[in-house]
């Protein structure tokens, strides 16, 4: 392509250099997810994440009603599902793993998808997370987005509108396959198929019930006054913004929320007694882990990426389907991110960050591919890692209530980027 539009010195500029921006790129996530995953994993152990679970259990009873409550299927999707929201992805995948390896034990048909697992899986996949992405926020904060922070709200209403959907669909397909009789046999398995051993499957999914001990008088009322005294400071700063000819309630939204969830993260794991110190910086090695793990693929990615804008195809493309996209309101410029999303997380991530860097973080696309990142998850990677640990060949209905969801939140971060970014 490079050859037939005469952009070879672009296209060898580009495979120059995309190597060395992924690697750069990299370097300035390191710090802040080091930090951040070590703020996570204070407030994890300060019980954040045992309180959430506790309060999912009566939905979780009511959607898989074929799963005994004291069975550990039942608690390892629990505490899965919990992760997912508060953003602990790394921590959410050991307790998939387990929820599936149990739930293949309650599977009368082993080899085929049972009810349970399909339902799991579409929640798995569009996931509701309340907490912000960390890495799209740092890469925005890289790419020198004057608010980092912009598309989180829009997220969590498209991953909102995805689990929805997906949950939803997976419900009716479920009926539909009951009504029609339609039957997988053929990717069963025989019964007396035999056991294996799934890497993270061993997780431990007793429920925490909190701090072993109420935290002490001190730390209480240090607890309350910290966060009287955040109140007291953020109202005397609303009352000197808006006295201000161009004040708005915008620029402490941005500028406090982040403090906010800092102090929070660490106020949890105060009150729950964790050596808070300590916890961030066990926490802070697996942010590290992360980092170097995404390096092979940020690289490749990247410089995949490069080449292909440069050579002039990925301009050919755009210009056939913008007429086409931008009439649902879509640019096609972000469009290879929405297709890459639900193949692979460290590939659209690093589509991401292109596009970023190339349309701007601010831009409409920039925001909208960024919304993109956190609406859906890897749907095809999290399908055969989760029935690769639980033997399954048929999954039935799964991939269409999975694929239901992933569009589901395509088109909602669209219309909720629309909405708040004009």
């Amino acid at each position: 392509m490079a050859a037939f539009t005469g952009r070879m010195e672009p296209t060898y500029q580009a495979l120059l250099d995309a190597p060395r921006d992924a690697v750069d790129l990299v370097i300035g996530l390191v710090g802040g997810m080091i930090l951040f995953l070590g703020l996570l994993n204070v407030a994890r152990e300060g019980g954040l994440l045992g309180w959430l679970a506790r309060r999912l259990h009566p939905v979780m009873r009511r959607l898989f009603p074929d799963v005994p409550a004291d069975h550990p299927a039942m608690s390892a999707m629990i505490l899965n599902i919990a992760a997912n929201i508060l953003g602990l992805g790394n921590a959410a995948t050991p307790f998939g793993l387990k929820a599936m390896v149990e739930l293949r034990k309650l599977n009368p048909r082993p080899g085929v998808a049972s009810d349970s697992m399909a339902l799991f899986l579409a929640i798995n996949t569009s996931s509701v997370t309340l907490m912000p992405p960390l890495g799209t926020m740092l890469v925005r904060e890289a790419a020198g987005s004057a608010d980092p922070l912009a598309f989180w709200i829009p997220t969590v209403i498209a991953t909102s509108c995805s689990t929805v959907v997906a949950l939803s669909t997976c419900l009716l397909l479920r009926k539909l396959w009951a009504a029609r009789g339609w039957d997988d046999t053929e990717g069963a398995l025989p019964e007396d198929a035999e056991e294996y051993e799934v890497a993270g499957a061993a997780a431990d999914t007793h429920i925490p019930e909190g701090p072993s001990e109420p935290p002490s008088p001190a730390r209480r009322l240090l607890v309350v006054g910290v966060a009287l005294a955040l109140l007291l400071a953020l109202g005397l700063e609303i009352q000197r913004l808006l006295a201000t000819p161009d004040g708005s309630l915008g620029v402490i939204v941005r500028s406090w929320l982040l403090p906010l969830l800092v102090v929070f993260f660490l106020l949890v794991g105060l009150s729950g007694r964790v050596k808070v110190y300590e916890a961030a910086v066990a926490g802070g090695r697996e942010g590290l882990e992360v980092a170097l793990r995404i390096v092979p693929f940020l690289v490749v990615i990247l410089s995949a990426v490069a080449i292909f804008r440069a050579s002039g195809a990925l301009d050919l493309m755009i210009a056939w389907l913008d007429p086409m996209t931008r009439a649902i309101g879509l640019p096609a410029e972000a469009l290879p991110m929405a297709l890459l999303r639900p193949l692979s997380g460290s590939g659209s991530f690093g589509v991401m960050s292109e596009i970023l860097n190339s349309q701007g973080p601010d831009s409409f696309v920039g925001l909208l591919v960024s919304t993109f990142q956190g609406s859906t998850e890897t749907t095809f990677y999290v399908l055969a890692i989760y029935y690769g640990a639980a033997r399954v060949r048929a999954g039935r209905y799964t991939l269409a209530a999975c694929l239901a969801g992933d569009v589901a939140g395509i088109a909602a971060a669209t219309v909720a980027c629309h909405i708040f970014f004009g």
